[in-house]
Order: C-alpha cells, then structure tokens, then sequence
C-alpha cells in the first residue's frame, strides 16, 4: 500500500508538470565588447578586481578558453550576427560591414534602410533596419516561442552592433547619433520616441564626462602591460598623453566621447535606464537585453591594443560590469538573470609598434592597389574602371563589364589579375572565389573564407595576407578581418542562471553561442543555425 501511494502521488506530479511553461531565466542579458582579444582576460587578469566583472564570470561562471570565428571577414557587423544567428555570413547575408550588391550594383551598408526614417534626432542615422539580416537571431525565436510576450531590446553605440543582435521583430533596437548626442532609433520600430529616452538624453550625461576629463584609473607607472606613452606609432594621431582633457568639447562635440571609456559608462546607463522603465526581468516570462560596447573598438583604432590607452579602457570596464552584475543583483534578482559575454572579433597588433620589436608586418593601402590594378587593366586590355573597389580583401569587379566580354577575354583578364595581385609583397594567395573548391589551401583558411562567401555580396578575386599586413592605417593604429588567431579568437563567458562554475579548452565557435542559449532556454534554434551546442553547459 505504502508503494502504491508513492507511484500514485508520483504520476499525480508528472501530470500536473504537463503544459508548464519551461523554467527559464527573467532576464538574458547578452554582452559583446567590441574588438576584445581573448588574451585581454588574461593579459590584465593581475589588475581586474575581485569584485569586477571579468574575473567574477571568469571565477563564477564558465569559461570557454577556446572560442573562435569561423568565418572572414572578422568584421563587427558580421560577428553581432553569427553570435545572434549562430550563423555565418554566407548563410545570414552579413558579409562586411558594408559590401558591393552585385544585384543592385551599388554599394550597401550592413543596415542601411532608406525606407525608414529616423526616430528621436534630426539627421538621417536613423535610416536604418535589420532587412539585409536574412536569418533569424536568438531574441526573434524566444519571442516567437513566448508567442511575442518577451521583451528583446538592443543597444549599442554603433547601429549595426544594436540592429544585427536583437532582428527582426524586437521591441526596440537603439544607437547613438555622435551629432546630437542622443539616443535614436528607426521608424521600423516606433514612429516615437518614448518620453523616457526624451528624457535620459536631455539629461546631456556626456556633457557631464567631458568636465570629468580622461586620466588613467591607477598612476600611469603601473601601466606595465602597455607600450610607453610617448611611443606615438601605436596611434594614428600624435599620442598627447594622459590626461586628456576634454572639456572643450562640452555641449559641443558629442561624438569623441565614443573614443572614450565614458561611451562604455554611457551605454551602461543607458541599458539600466532601459532595465527600469521597459520593466524587464520583472515577471516570469524572459526577456531579453543585447549590450554592445563599441567604444573598445574605437579605441583600440586609433592607439592600437598595446596602448595604455586600450588598457586603462579595460581596467575600467572591468570595474564597470561588476556594478552592472550587482545591480542586476539587485533589481533582477541573483540567480535570476544570465548573462553572456563575448567579442565580434579582435585586433591585430599595430604595424608601427611590432617593427619596432623587430616583428614581420605592414600595412596595405587600397586605394593605391586599385588604382595600380586599374591603371595595368589599362595598359594590357584598354579598360577603364574595371576593379570597382577592394573590401574584405577582395577584388569587386564590375560585372556588367564582364559579362559583355567573350570568355576568352574575361579569362585572361581574370588570369592577369590573379598574377597581378599574387606579385604583390603582402599577399600570401590569391584565388577565384568562385572557384574556392579547387584552390589549395590550408582546411581552416578555405573553410573560413566559404563561409563568408555570399555570391550576390561578395567579390570575385580573395587574396590572403600575410600574418600581421593590415589594410589601411598607414599613420598608426591597427584594425582586424583576417583569419589569423589575433583576429579570430575572442572570450566567451557564461554566469548566472543555470550556469556552473568550470571552463573547457575545446574547441567552440562563436556560432555555437546561440544553439547553447536556444538549448537553455528550451526554445528552437535561429532558422540559419550552423553552431553546436556547448553540451558542457547543458548537462
């Protein structure tokens, strides 16, 4: 009798578990720091502090020490989307930054939506949606799986880094217009702006960090991880020093903030404000918020990532994100909320600065490479303009000039060209694309450059550079889109609900970010998903 009663009240549980809504988190809140080397968590690991945000997911939470992008170009449009779609650009579209259509014949932002118009200021950055994403993220399939009731905002001072995360059918996506000093938005989401954003903007906190001026946070002598000061070729201005007083800029120039460690605080303050009076996190049902710091990338472009100027940016952010993490303690609840931090890509280190240490490395300029090419296209077919441009390391050829010529001509003009750039001394290879599969190459270098590849965006003609050869930034400064490891290998941290504390060293990819969330959250997948999922978490 006494086991019958037990098999009774069992059965009894199972049933009425039936139709419940899956435990899930009150709040996700998604965190991708804009050019963040993986080597950052360790490189100023000695100077985080213990109550910080990076080495209290890194102590608390689980660590993916091996995390990497399986795709090129490593450019900031591109990672927000594989990390949202847990795709790759030859499947979601987002094949740069910008791209040429070879469709339209025009040149295309990754955003840019002339359709839509600005919401909160003035000028046309605003005109923007995420059309040109052509798969679903994350935050589009938690509310299709909560029959639309979650909330998914995103925010980022750059529009792509806002956009690109939260898709199609989130309740808002906000960015910074460096020209007014406000927070905007598109008409795809609102026709206006709520009194709340009105209200935190005309608060002018920017105005409030230029008196505040940048110093470093500690004296500059304990700046041991970074180049001396006065070592002017990590930079592409002359390096003025610490402090930088800004001052000036004050109801001014609203756009060096970005430049700054305070468009970190400003993109924190802002996420809060949109915490508090959007209500997230506040009943059973998830929402969630995509945080993306630029200012990092922004930085880390003009003083380049051995600066002290790229350090004290991350020594302060670090201190930064554990207020956030208490605050979300606070108002969310611990064990609440989950978080994810990762990067869109990473950096290479300046040019200048590894010459200096007796390193191979140089910059390319493009718009001399195009006009050389075009100028020989002269010369050998009697053709004027033929390359278009060079983006994400690859030839833009005009196709409509191509496609009028007899095969015989555009094979040679295809052929030249490959010997053209082959001769160049940065280049490592160069190839069709169009002919990838039979081009020999390292396994890893040709799977990443298929998956980048999107015929109707892309170009005709790849060329690989040589390890530490970067495109532009000839004065200084540093950039990233290549294959190679200082570019394509980035953080991933996971904390929070349902989170245990560990790490693994095996080999995972940004695209496995969104399966792992769709797996925690027991929602289905984003509809362009390659990624595995992390089973490490999920156990």
């Amino acid at each position: 009798m006494k086991y019958y009663t037990i098999y009774l009240l069992l059965f009894l549980l199972q049933l009425s578990s039936k139709g419940q809504t899956p435990s899930r988190p009150k709040l996700v809140v998604g965190i991708v720091v804009d050019q963040m080397r993986w080597d950052y968590l360790q490189r100023f690991s000695a100077r985080y502090a213990a109550d910080g945000g990076f080495k209290r997911m890194m102590t608390l939470g689980y660590n993916c020490e091996n995390t990497s992008i399986p795709y090129v170009p490593t450019l900031t449009a591109c990672g927000h989307a594989s990390i949202y779609t847990g795709s790759v650009p030859s499947i979601n579209g987002i094949t740069g930054n910008e791209w040429y259509d070879n469709e339209l014949h025009d040149y295309v932002y990754c955003t840019s939506d002339k359709k839509e118009f600005t919401v909160g200021g003035t000028t046309s950055a605003g005109q923007m949606s995420p059309r040109n994403l052509l798969s679903s993220t994350i935050c589009d399939e938690l509310k299709l799986a909560t029959n639309l009731k979650s909330k998914t905002i995103g925010i980022a001072i750059k529009d792509r880094g806002s956009i690109l995360t939260v898709g199609h059918n989130a309740n808002a996506a906000w960015w910074y217009d460096g020209t007014s000093g406000k927070w905007i938005t598109s008409s795809y989401y609102t026709k206006e702006i709520p009194a709340w954003v009105a209200a935190f903007n005309n608060q002018k906190l920017v105005d409030t960090y230029y008196k505040t001026g940048w110093n470093t946070l500690y004296p500059i002598s304990t700046y041991v991880q970074s180049a001396p000061i006065e070592n002017n070729k990590n930079g592409s201005t002359p390096r003025k020093g610490f402090p930088y007083v800004l001052s000036a800029n004050a109801g001014v120039n609203y756009n060096s903030v970005t430049a700054t460690p305070f468009g970190n605080t400003l993109t924190t303050e802002f996420a809060k404000a949109n915490i508090e009076n959007e209500r997230l996190g506040e009943d059973s049902i998830t929402d969630f918020l995509a945080i993306s710091y630029s200012s990092p990338d922004i930085i880390g472009h003009t003083y380049g990532p051995n600066s002290v100027e790229i350090e004290d940016c991350y020594l302060r952010l670090d201190l930064e994100l554990g207020m956030f993490l208490n605050y979300l303690d606070n108002k969310v609840g611990k064990g609440q909320y989950m978080v994810f931090l990762s990067a869109d890509h990473g950096v290479a280190h300046a040019p200048g600065f590894l010459k200096e240490n007796k390193m191979p490395a140089g910059n390319v300029n493009v718009k001399a490479l195009v006009g050389s090419i075009n100028a020989g296209l002269k010369k050998e077919f009697g053709e004027n303009d033929l390359v278009i441009n060079i983006l994400n390391n690859q030839v833009v050829l005009d196709t409509r000039l191509m496609e009028a010529k007899p095969r015989q001509i555009k094979n040679k003009i295809r052929d030249w060209l490959l010997q053209f750039v082959m001769k160049q001394e940065f280049v490592q290879h160069a190839f069709l694309l169009d002919d990838l599969k039979n081009t020999t190459l390292n396994d890893n270098q040709k799977k990443m450059i298929a998956n980048g590849y999107y015929p109707k965006r892309s170009g005709q003609i790849y060329f690989i550079l040589k390890p530490q050869w970067i495109t532009g930034f000839e004065g200084g400064g540093s950039t990233h889109g290549s294959w190679n490891p200082y570019d394509a290998r980035i953080p991933l941290l996971w904390y929070g609900w349902g989170i245990k504390p560990g790490s693994t060293s095996r080999e995972i990819h940004m695209t496995d970010i969104a399966p792992t969330l769709a797996a925690l959250l027991k929602i289905q997948s984003p509809n362009g998903s390659v990624g595995k999922v992390i089973m490490e978490l999920v156990k």
